[in-house]
Order: C-alpha cells, then structure tokens, then sequence
C-alpha cells in the first residue's frame, strides 16, 4: 500500500479556482466602476468652481449692486454725494437722477427681469422699479439681489425720478424711481418679531376682517414695548411724535413771544414739592432725596427774584397708583407762572391765545401728521372758538340756575319738548 495521500478531486479544485478567478473580476470591475464615479464627481466639482467665477464675470453690472461691508461705512472718507430725501421727491423731481436711503417695507418679485421695492424713510414711502436692461445697468442678477433683501433692511438706492402712468396707492410718493445702483447697508434678520402691517392696524381693520371671518394678527401692548424700536417705525407712532415735538415749539415760541422767560428747575430735591404721598424717595449719597412732583416751587421763586413771566418744559415725576393701564408717574410737563398786575383775567388771556395759537398751529402745519393717526387711531376735528368765552361769575351762576330748572322739569313732566322747557326756563330763571 502506498503512503501517499489521496489526491483531491478534480471537481473541488475546479470550482475553488472559478471562485477566486470571480472574485477577482469582481474586485476589478468594483474599481473601475469606483475610478469612473470619482473621477466624474470630480469633474463635476471642477465644472461647478470653474462656472461661479464665470457667472460672476458674465454679469458686466456686479459693481451696481451688492452689499456694503460694515467698514466702509464707518467714516473712512467723505463722498460728496448728494442725498435727498424720500419726503421731498415730487412731480417737480421726474427725469432728475436722486440718491436715497431708507428702510425695505415691500419686496414684490414680478419676473426674473422686473420687480418693485417700497423703500421707506420716517413717514414717506417710495417705489423703486428695477427692470433687467442693459441701457440701465441692471441685470437679472442685480433683480435677484433686490428680492431677496429682507424687510427692513437698509438700502441705498440710485436712480432716475419718473412719473407713474396711474397713481399710487401704496405709497405717500406719486413718483417712482427707475433703479440704476442698488446697495444693502445693512440686513434685517429674515424673520423679525413682530410685522409693521399689523402694528399699524386700526381698530376697523380688525372688525371688518373678523365680519370676513378673517383672522388678522393683533401686536399687544407688551409686545409693542418689548420691541419699541421696530414698533416706533409706524406711521402712527411716527406721527404723534413729531405732534408732540409741534406742541412743545409752538407753547415755547408763543409765551417767549409774550416775554416769558425759560428756566430749568431741579428734579432732584431734598424734600416733597408738593406733598409726601405722591413722592418718589430715593438715598442721594446716604441722605434722603425725592423726585420733583412739580417745578412749583422753583416758578414761585422765579417771580419772587424779578422774572415776572417764566416758563418750563421738563419732566415731573408723581407715584401715584392707578387702577388702570395708563399711569401719570412720568410725564413731561409745560408749566408757566406769571405776576398777575390787577386781574386774574391777565392769565386767563394768555391761557387762551397759547392754546389758540397751538390748535392753529397742527391745523395748519400738521393735516399730514393729524390724517396719518386718524387712520389707525380715528379721532373727531379739534373744534375751538377763536375767542374763548368768557363768563363771570354771576353768568356763571345764571346758567346753574338755568340748568337746575331744566332738569327739575324733565324730571316732573317727563317727555317734553326741549324747546318748550328752555324756553320756560330761561323766562322763569331771570
């Protein structure tokens, strides 16, 4: 017998080397398909680096828009450009090339080539026009850059002023401006907390979207003090402020006019100027201290030393509590005090030509300002004489008389004519 080991079969060996021959296609094949996806994925990306420079470059109008970097605007150099604002771009602007700055309140895409940008500045709005022309300097890149500005962002935008072929209705200006160079100053977020269109609703907005069966957002009271800077931004809020700024002008011009003199008392005092109740105490420097209630006081003193008329316009600071949401513990007060030479009639006279002179003064100044709060805050005309009646006392008492009888009567007889009872009354109360 031999000692040799059997050999093999034939079969097991065969199908052992198939396996690794396939095995080994398979690695190769796997490879190569490998290599060939690499290699295209490459070129893809090679493709994509090579075609943004192009892009860039295939637009010949990339300098008329962009955004600024923060520090070109901070007082590197003078310009010398000329500015003009949106308030005073009229009919008498068209055809005139203006230079303009203000706040992105719309953004309205219509193609790829044209689109429209309400810009706003205070309380004027302005349509910006921007249509992809060659002629203009504007590209589909440029229309594309405008669009995608978030609202509220700053924009400078330059252009020439024409006239629209129907009027405007969204917005103050009646011109539009044909965009030649638009830049971003500065960005808002995309996404800001509270929106302009729903802090500036009336309450008629609200009633008739709800009879609609609409649902508008309503921006509340907190909410407004909790982002002031945006809420400020309304027309409204913009219109009162500069109402008040009126007021104050016209109550120091008018009692100047009238030799009054303008002083500036303390708000920080030792004791109460008018009453411990009502007092803000505060520790000055380890003594106790309080916040002027009134410049009373001071005015006073004023005329004591020879001034004869003084005025103040400051603050006045009073803790009072109230039961309801509108507190009077700061506020700014218009104080005057004048020597009064035989009659207390003297101060009842400049009392009424100060508040004369202030009514006329908004009526014939501020119709933009009065329109603008009426719309979301509706108000009835400020009504005044030009000559404020004056009773004395013994009118005064007669009208009393009058009044008294006239409710007595209605009281007693129940439905009577009014004419009927006046009447009665005025020839019984003599």
């Amino acid at each position: 017998m031999s000692s040799e080991p059997a050999p093999a079969p034939a079969s097991a060996s065969t199908e052992e080397l198939e396996a690794d021959l396939s095995a080994a296609t398979i690695s190769k094949k796997q490879l190569k398909k490998d290599a060939r996806k690499a290699e295209k994925a490459g070129k893809a990306s090679q493709r994509q680096q090579q075609q943004q420079p192009q892009a860039e470059e295939a637009d010949p109008f990339a300098a008329n828009y962009g955004d600024v970097p923060v520090e070109e605007i901070q007082s590197k150099a003078i310009s010398g450009r000329s500015w003009t604002d949106i308030g005073d771009l009229d009919e008498a602007a068209a055809g005139r090339s203006v230079l303009i700055r203000g706040s992105a309140q719309t953004l309205r895409p219509v193609s790829k080539k044209m689109a429209f940008v309400v810009l706003r500045q205070s309380m004027s709005t302005v349509q910006c026009v921007l249509v992809a022309s060659a002629d203009a300097g504007v590209s589909t890149q440029m229309v594309r850059f405008a669009t995608s500005l978030s609202k509220e962002s700053i924009v400078d935008v330059e252009g020439v002023v024409t006239l629209p072929k129907e009027p405007l209705k969204a917005t103050t200006q009646q011109v539009e401006i044909q965009v030649r160079k638009v830049y971003c100053i500065n960005r808002a977020i995309p996404t800001l907390p509270i929106n302009l269109e729903d802090a500036a609703r009336s309450e008629a907005e609200f009633e008739k979207a709800e009879q609609n069966g609409e649902k508008l957002v309503r921006v509340l009271q907190d909410t407004r003090l909790n982002y002031r800077a945006i809420d400020l931004r309304t027309p409204a809020n913009q219109a009162i402020f500069r109402i008040q700024c009126h007021v104050e002008n016209k109550f120091r011009e008018f009692l100047f006019l009238e030799n009054f003199i303008g002083i500036h008392s303390p708000k920080l005092i030792g004791g109460s100027s008018e009453g411990g109740a009502s007092v803000f105490k505060l520790e000055y420097n380890g003594q106790p201290a309080c916040l002027a209630q009134s410049p009373q006081l001071y005015k006073q003193m004023s005329i004591c030393g020879g001034f004869g008329r003084v005025f103040e316009v400051g603050p006045v600071f009073r803790a009072e509590k109230s039961n309801t949401h509108r507190h009077l513990c700061e506020f700014i007060g218009l104080d005057a005090e004048m020597e009064i030479k035989e009659h207390y009639f003297e101060v009842c006279d400049i009392i009424d030509g100060l508040f004369v002179a202030i009514f006329k003064h908004l009526n014939e100044n501020c119709q933009k300002e009065l329109e603008t709060i009426n719309r979301q805050y509706p108000f009835e005309p400020l009504k005044y004489l030009e000559k404020t009646l004056k009773l004395t006392y013994e009118e005064g008492i007669k009208m009393l008389k009058v009044l008294a009888c006239t409710l007595c009567l209605f009281h007693h007889y129940g439905d009577v004519h009014l004419h009927t009872v006046c009447s009665f009354v005025f020839s019984q109360c003599d």
